[in-house]
C-alpha cells in the first residue's frame, strides 16, 4: 500500500521541478539566476582567468638552455669500431643560462598585474551592463504583460459590444452600418490582442536567454510591480566607482609598463655558459669552461618596438579620456531620463489617466441611454486606450530609468563604503 503522504510528496516534488516561473518570477530571483547562468558572465571570468596565466608566465624566469656536442667524428682520424669508449671523439656538454638585465621581468610583471586588474574591471563592467539588460528585459515582459491584459480587455468589450449591437440591430435600435464599425473595431481588438501576444512571447524569450531559462520560455511571468516614483532628491554619482573608467586607466598604467620594457630592451641581456669536455683523442682528458655572451646592436636598437609601444601608450590615453567624456555624458543623460520619466508618469497617473476612464464611462452611461451616438462612443474608447496604453509606457520607461539610475548609485555607494578608488 502506498504511504498516506506519499501524494503530498509528488505534489511538491513538482511544484520545486517547475520551479519560480509557474509562479510568477520576482526581480531578484531573475537576478539570481543571471549570475548562475549568464553565459556572457562565464565568458569574461575565462577572460580574467587568461589575464591571470598571462600574469604567471611574466613573472617567469627564462629556464636554462642544456646543450650537447660530440665532435671529431671521422676515420680518419682515429674513428675505429668497438664500443664507444674505444671511439676517438671530442664530447661537450654546456649550460647557459639567459640574465635579463634592466628591470625586464619586474616590467612584464607590472604590466601582467595591471592588465589582470583591467581584465577584472572590464568583466565587472560587463557584468553591470548585462544586468541592466537583465532587468530591462525584466521590465519589457511586464510591460508585455500588461499590454496583452489591456488587449485582453479590450477585445472582450468589442465582443459584447458586437453582440448587443446585433440584438439592438434586430429589434431596429442601431442601423446595419453602426453594427459594421462595431464589428470592424473588433477586428482590429482581435489584431491587437495577436500582436500582444506576440510582443509577449519574444520578451519571454529576451529573459529566459538571460536566465538561462530558454525551455521554459513560455512560463515565464514578471511578478514585481512596477517601481514607484519618490520624492528623493537623486544625488550625483561618483564617476570613478564605474568599472569601465577603472579598466581603463589600468590599461593606461599597463601601457606605460610596457613603454618602459620596450625602453629597456636597449639594455643588453647576458646569457652566461658552462661546459663539461671529455676529450678520447690521445689519452682521455676531461676540461671545464666558461663563456658569456651578448647581442651586439649593428643593424638597430629596437626603435621600431620603442616608437609602437609609445602609440599604444598615447592610444590607452586617448581611449581613457574619451571614455572620461562619454560617461560623465551617459551620467547626466541618465539623471535627466529618470527626472522626465518620473514627471511623465506622474502627470499622466495623477490626472489624464483618471480623466480618460471617468470620460469613457460616462460615454458607455450616455450612449446606453441613447443619448450619444455610436462614434462618439467609439472615440471615447479609443481615447481611454491610448491613455492607459501610454501610462504603460510610461510606467516601463520610468523603470527602465529608475534601473539605470540605481545601478549606477550602487557603484557609487560601494565606492564610498569601501573607502577606496579602483
Amino acid at each position: 500500500m502506498r504511504p498516506p503522504f506519499l501524494p503530498f510528496i509528488l505534489c511538491l516534488s513538482l511544484f520545486l521541478a517547475t520551479g519560480p516561473a509557474r509562479a510568477g518570477l520576482t526581480l531578484n530571483q531573475a537576478e539570481a539566476l543571471w549570475r548562475q547562468h549568464s553565459r556572457e558572465l562565464k565568458l569574461a571570468a575565462v577572460a580574467v582567468e587568461a589575464a591571470a596565466a598571462d600574469q604567471v608566465t611574466a613573472g617567469q624566469r627564462q629556464n636554462p638552455d642544456l646543450a650537447l656536442n660530440t665532435l671529431a667524428i671521422s676515420p680518419w682520424s682515429g674513428y675505429r669500431s668497438g664500443g664507444w669508449e674505444r671511439k676517438k671523439m671530442d664530447t661537450v656538454l654546456r649550460v647557459e643560462q639567459l640574465i635579463e638585465r634592466g628591470g625586464k621581468r619586474e616590467l612584464r610583471q607590472r604590466s601582467a598585474d595591471e592588465r589582470l586588474a583591467a581584465a577584472r574591471f572590464a568583466a565587472e563592467d560587463l557584468g553591470r551592463l548585462q544586468l541592466l539588460d537583465l532587468r530591462g528585459a525584466y521590465f519589457d515582459l511586464r510591460l508585455s504583460q500588461e499590454r496583452l491584459r489591456l488587449a485582453q480587455e479590450t477585445a472582450a468589450l468589442y465582443r459584447r459590444s458586437v453582440e448587443a449591437g446585433q440584438l439592438r440591430k434586430k429589434a431596429g435600435d442601431i442601423a446595419p452600418v453602426d453594427l459594421a464599425r462595431l464589428q470592424i473595431d473588433l477586428a482590429r481588438a482581435e489584431t491587437e490582442l495577436r500582436a500582444a501576444q506576440a510582443e509577449r512571447e519574444r520578451a519571454q524569450q529576451a529573459l529566459a536567454y538571460l536566465i538561462g531559462r530558454e525551455a521554459e520560455a513560455g512560463e515565464l511571468q514578471a511578478a514585481d510591480d512596477w517601481p514607484l516614483p519618490t520624492a528623493a532628491e537623486l544625488q550625483g554619482a561618483s564617476l570613478d566607482a564605474r568599472p569601465d573608467l577603472a579598466a581603463a586607466r589600468r590599461r593606461v598604467a599597463a601601457a606605460e609598463a610596457e613603454r618602459e620594457l620596450a625602453r629597456a630592451r636597449r639594455t643588453r641581456d647576458v646569457t652566461v655558459g658552462m661546459q663539461y669536455e671529455h676529450n678520447l683523442q690521445n689519452a682521455p682528458t676531461n676540461s671545464y669552461g666558461f663563456g658569456v655572451s651578448v647581442p651586439l646592436f649593428i643593424w638597430h636598437e629596437y626603435e621600431g618596438e620603442i616608437a609602437r609601444a609609445e602609440a599604444d601608450l598615447n592610444t590607452a590615453r586617448l581611449q581613457f579620456e574619451q571614455l572620461q567624456a562619454q560617461v560623465g555624458g551617459e551620467v547626466a543623460v541618465a539623471r535627466s531620463a529618470l527626472l522626465a520619466a518620473r514627471d511623465r508618469l506622474r502627470r499622466i497617473e495623477d490626472g489624464l489617466l483618471a480623466d480618460a476612464r471617468r470620460v469613457a464611462d460616462a460615454a458607455e452611461l450616455a450612449y446606453r441611454r441613447g443619448a450619444m451616438g455610436l462614434l462618439d462612443l467609439l472615440d471615447a474608447r479609443r481615447t481611454q486606450r491610448q491613455v492607459e496604453v501610454e501610462a504603460l509606457n510610461a510606467r516601463a520607461d520610468y523603470a527602465r530609468a529608475w534601473a539605470a539610475w540605481t545601478l549606477q548609485a550602487n557603484y557609487q555607494n560601494q565606492n564610498n563604503a569601501s573607502g577606496t578608488k579602483p
